[in-house]
């Protein structure tokens, strides 16, 4: 018994990423797609070496400590090798300083968030509060908080490890998650003057981090999520000692496990006012669109390394006499995991594209209105897609795919967080519908849809448009019928937005397919496109199929 199957492996990250590549060469200036493109390169390298690390690494979770060895109460929290290397490379590569610097104006944000695709799996979830960073940041900025902005933003936005800040965002507790209006912390004034906050926080979101945004009730301020205020916290001090709060536990959670999560008690932590008192819930609804953004981001960089991974395998592990890429179910099977993934990046992409053209004022009411019904859809359908997708890459690999030591595990325990965190698909169906009131949003849906459609001349193309025009249609019509009937529309939410995200992004798809075939006759994100229309439709023609699922199979 000698033999030893070879296991998945995984190349550069950006080398061997063809739909990263095509996006950038598609929607950015050529200028800066060369000048960006070393630095995306080195991280790619380093996700696919961190990844490896991290298999051989015994530590991967936080540890707390309550007592010192002289019984003072201490909460001491041991971070994994991989969280603290993810804080170096988050500074040193700007993952939330990108997004801001004027280097790239409105093409900021494809920057960054190509970055953070790139090192997301590698970074032990570091991105969680790399988000609510670039949300804390969003947030000071629209309340005009001058004293904070001064404080925080250059430390959010710093290069150097030495001086950047993360920011946790601690909202949950007991009587409600997505329904912050049961809040019980309290904040009253001490006698001079400062806000401090007393209550129980059932989940902060990366503990450790330098600073955080929490809602609290002003002592008399009445009941309801108007009467919340939105705090800026700093929880230690200079030497790292906690200031008036306690860690009660950290969270054993599904996944994240690397991310330390905590249930912490506040006992006179003192606040600073965002934007005032009142309407905390208002103040932090600028937060959203960004790490709603990251959310899906991080989804379709999951999707990506659980198909890479189950590709390779497919290439070294034989079966039945032939290696598994050589069977066509198998690539029938890894082909629709890659369509499902483009179409998702693709969407995912073009939000991230609309937010900042939004940031630096170059959209217009149509695309602002697309941006604020195009955030929610590419959130909820990403976050849902990442569990399938890593889920199907592990059944690809079989039982080495429940091995935990292949990493996949980790991936798909990971993965489940992304439709729950920021807001569960159903509270993200119903944003959906508040965003469906405004007549503009959807026409803005409508007309953009149907521009895409219209810039794809080529015949290869044709069948696709035409099933998602039809597809379209209906969805249209659908939604006609049910907004008289608001039960029914409520009822229907979560199908209508799924349906509305992957009709948008198949046209995203075919308009990137129809532009790789103009600029070098590349047919896989044709083949995609095609895919992709296919399985809305549940119906193939199976001669053109086959030839299309070897394509995405074997290359991508």
């Amino acid at each position: 018994m000698t033999f030893v199957q070879a296991g998945a492996e995984l190349g550069n990250q950006y080398h061997d990423d063809r739909v990263l590549r095509g996006l950038l060469a598609q929607r950015l200036p050529a200028a800066m797609h060369t000048a960006i493109t070393p630095e995306l390169a080195e991280l790619g390298a380093q996700a696919a070496q961190a990844w490896q690390r991290e298999r051989e690494r015994s530590a991967r979770e936080p540890t707390l400590t309550h007592w010192d060895s002289q019984g003072r109460r201490v909460d001491r929290i041991e971070l994994t090798p991989t969280w603290q290397e993810s804080r170096e490379i988050a500074a040193r590569y700007g993952l939330v300083a990108a997004g801001y610097e004027e280097t790239y104006a409105e093409h900021g944000r494809i920057h960054q968030f190509a970055l953070v695709y790139l090192h997301h799996v590698a970074s032990a979830f570091f991105t969680c509060p790399l988000a609510m960073t670039d949300g804390a940041a969003t947030c000071l900025k629209a309340a005009g908080n001058a004293e904070l902005l001064a404080r925080a933003w250059p430390r959010y936005l710093s290069r150097d490890p030495a001086t950047f800040w993360i920011s946790g965002q601690w909202m949950t507790e007991t009587p409600g998650g997505s329904d912050v209006g049961n809040s019980e912390t309290q904040a009253r004034r001490d006698a001079d003057g400062q806000w401090r906050l007393y209550g129980r926080k059932w989940f902060t979101s990366a503990v450790q981090a330098d600073t955080a945004l929490a809602l609290a009730r002003p002592e008399g301020a009445g009941d309801g999520a108007d009467a919340l205020t939105l705090f800026y916290l700093e929880p230690r001090d200079a030497q790292g000692r906690w200031r008036d709060l306690v860690v009660n536990r950290l969270k054993p959670k599904l996944g994240t496990r690397e991310l330390p999560s905590a249930e912490t008690e506040l006992l006179g932590l003192v606040g600073e006012p965002v934007a005032g008192l009142g309407h905390g819930v208002r103040a932090i609804a600028p937060m959203l669109n960004v790490t709603r953004s990251w959310n899906a981001v991080c989804a379709i960089a999951t999707m990506r390394r659980a198909i890479a991974l189950a590709r390779d395998y497919a290439f070294k592990r034989r079966a039945f006499s032939r290696l598994l890429i050589e069977h066509p179910l198998h690539r029938t099977t890894l082909a629709a995991l890659q369509a499902d993934f483009e179409a998702a990046f693709q969407l995912t992409f073009h939000v991230v594209e609309l937010l900042g053209r939004a940031q630096h004022g170059k959209g217009d009411a149509a695309e602002a209105a697309l941006l604020r019904l195009l955030t929610p859809l590419a959130k909820l359908w990403t976050g849902k897609l990442a569990v399938a997708v890593c889920s199907e890459a592990a059944e690809c690999l079989g039982g080495a795919g429940y091995i935990e030591d292949g990493g996949l595990p980790q991936l798909l325990r990971d993965a489940q967080v992304l439709p729950i965190w920021e807001g569960t698909t159903n509270v993200l169906a119903l944003d959906v519908l508040r965003v469906l009131r405004h007549p503009a949003a959807l026409q803005a849906w409508r007309d953009a849809f149907t521009a895409m459609l219209q810039d794809v001349p080529s015949p290869a193309l044709q069948t696709a448009c035409g099933t998602l025009r039809t597809r379209a249609q209906e969805l249209l019509a659908r939604l006609a019928v049910l907004a008289a009937d608001p039960l029914r529309l409520e009822a229907a939410a979560r199908e209508l937005a799924f349906d509305l995200a992957r009709c948008f992004a198949g046209a995203l798809l075919l308009r990137q397919a129809q532009w790789s075939l103009d600029r070098d006759g590349d047919p896989r994100p044709a083949a995609a496109a095609r895919r992709f229309a296919a399985g809305l439709q549940m119906a193939r023609d199976e001669a053109g199929a086959l030839e299309d699922d070897l394509l995405l199979a074997r290359d991508g």
